[in-house]
């Protein structure tokens, strides 16, 4: 499997997904990797289609411990609105012809993810071994929510294990989701947070593409409320940097920190430092 290193995009733009070019930058087996259902689909739905071989890994089960979300969905329990969103899931994926049996999870409660990351970490690498992806699609580390910047700090951890054990695994592919616009208000601003060392590949959807992600978004009707600021012209992806999860991602007030969604920035990367002590790694990574 090529090494980080080893991604390099040549094109930047492209108008619309077709096999070939997915191939050429993806591999033909992907390991999707992110905290929540629906984080894919929002991320990069359109590209599924056109991948031959494809497991998605999520981190969390998607229903909060303190049944907020699940009462406020009309659920009595995190199990029912875990395994709601679990459907959704499923259905959602059926549209680009991905199956159930190719959807793993932790089994974390959604947002407590930070709170176990070197147990995430180790699943993630038993997950790598076992698929063997060409690729890995995660997240950005963005401070948008605690759980997805647990996903991207597991993706660069477990990286990390493979290396340690002489395993060269595969290159790190991220994509955004959210952010904070302004440390001011609780704007959620979708994308990049912008970096000079990488440069980000954006491909422009087809009419087709864009009908079928906003198909599959459709399938996760508990998440509507907070699906709707997402659009659905363009994806974007580009070479995992390596991150020092012991510092913010960008400065000012993180997107999450004006929400009650279990963490707090400095809670965050207190518990990112503990775990790469457990696991013996060093800061950047």
């Amino acid at each position: 499997m090529p090494g980080r290193e080893a991604i390099k995009f040549i094109k930047t733009t492209f108008a619309g997904y077709t096999r070939e070019s997915v191939k050429d930058i993806f591999g033909a087996s992907v390991l999707v990797l992110t905290a929540h259902p629906d984080d894919e689909c929002v991320a990069a739905g359109a590209l599924y289609r056109y991948l031959e071989r494809a497991v998605f890994a999520h981190l969390t089960d998607g229903a909060p411990r303190n049944l907020v979300d699940a009462l406020a969905h009309g659920f009595a329990t995190a199990a029912d609105y875990a395994e709601a969103r679990r459907r959704e899931l499923y259905s959602a994926l059926s549209v680009a012809g991905v199956r159930p049996q190719d959807c793993v999870q932790a089994g974390i409660a959604d947002q407590e993810a930070s709170k176990r990351l070197v147990e995430a970490t180790e699943w993630v690498r038993e997950r790598i071994k076992e698929i063997e992806p060409e690729t890995i699609i995660t997240l950005a580390y963005e401070g948008g929510h605690p759980d997805h910047d647990a996903a991207a700090f597991a993706a660069h951890a477990a990286s990390s294990l493979l290396r340690k054990e002489g395993v060269t695994p595969p290159p790190i592919i991220e994509c955004p989701l959210y952010h904070a616009g302004d440390s001011a208000s609780r704007r959620m601003c979708p994308g990049f947070l912008p970096r000079a060392d990488v440069e980000p590949i954006t491909f422009i959807l087809t009419e087709a593409e864009r009908k079928l992600k906003r198909e599959m978004l459709e399938r996760f009707v508990t998440q509507s409320g907070v699906l709707r600021f997402f659009t659905i012209e363009e994806e974007c992806f580009r070479p995992a940097p390596e991150y020092d999860f012991t510092l913010p991602p960008h400065e000012g007030k993180l997107y999450y920190e004006s929400f009650d969604f279990g963490q707090d920035g400095p809670g965050w990367r207190e518990e990112a430092r503990g775990a790469l002590a457990r696991l013996a790694l060093p800061k950047k990574i």
